[in-house]
Formats: structure tokens, sequence, C-alpha cells
């Protein structure tokens, strides 16, 4: 599998490996005396570092998101963040980006923003405007 690479820092590796290991639901796979944990999750496409450090704000995106092949699992994510403690916000079903998502968001404990949606509708009849949430 191809994977993107995200390498993060963050004030509190303790906090941010508990929010990181509920959001994939698995821990990291590499763990180093120095704060440095690795997640490669089985589910995802991605490979995610934290090391102890400041986060930058230059550059940072706006938010990233997971995004499921189905309701029912994307359902189950958010159940079992918020089963781990995670504060879930979810928007159940809405039209963002010029698509019918059902949508939910968490903040990790640097204030980064994951989206964990699925898209049900990739072109509906109808697009709304440009909102906050396409930005």
């Amino acid at each position: 599998m191809t994977r993107i690479h995200l390498s993060l820092p963050t004030h509190d590796v303790d906090a941010t490996t508990a929010f990181y290991t509920a959001l994939f639901g698995e821990g990291p796979d590499k763990v180093r005396p120095d704060g440095y944990r690795r997640f490669a999750p089985a589910d995802h496409p991605i490979v995610l570092s934290l090391m102890p450090g400041s986060p930058r704000d230059v550059g940072m995106p706006e938010h990233w998101g997971l995004r499921f092949s189905d309701v029912a699992s994307t359902k189950a994510a958010w159940e079992r963040a918020k089963g781990a403690g995670l504060d879930v916000r979810t928007e159940g079903e809405v039209t963002c980006c010029w698509a019918v998502q059902q949508k939910a968001w968490a903040t990790d404990p640097d204030g980064r923003s994951w989206e964990l949606y699925t898209v049900t509708d990739d072109a509906p009849a109808a697009n709304p405007e440009r909102s906050a949430c396409c930005a």
C-alpha cells in the first residue's frame, strides 16, 4: 500500500499518542525513549510520526481527514473515538465541498482538527455556496 507520511511535533507526546490511538483504533507501531512515536494503521494509507517539539503555524493545513468507504465504518470510528474519551463533534449528514457527506470532527491536543467522514453523494444536483467547511 502506498501511504502518505506526516511528521508532527507535539507539546505533549503522551496525550497526543492517546488521541491518535483513539482516532486510528490502534496504537503506535514504533515507540522510542526520546518520545518518538510512529503510527501505520492497517485501515488508513498514512504513516504518522510524532515527536516532542513545538507545532509551527507556518503552512499549517486547515484540517486533516480520514475518509471511510461507507457510513457504517464512519459511524463506527466516531463511536470508537468517543468511547476512548475523545471529544467528537458529530455533524451527521451535510453538503460540503460539493458533496453530501456524513461527518464528525475531533481535535488533537495541539489543536489540529481531524474530519472523520464518508461521501454519500459526490455529485448532488444542487451545490451550496462555498462555505467554511470548504475553506
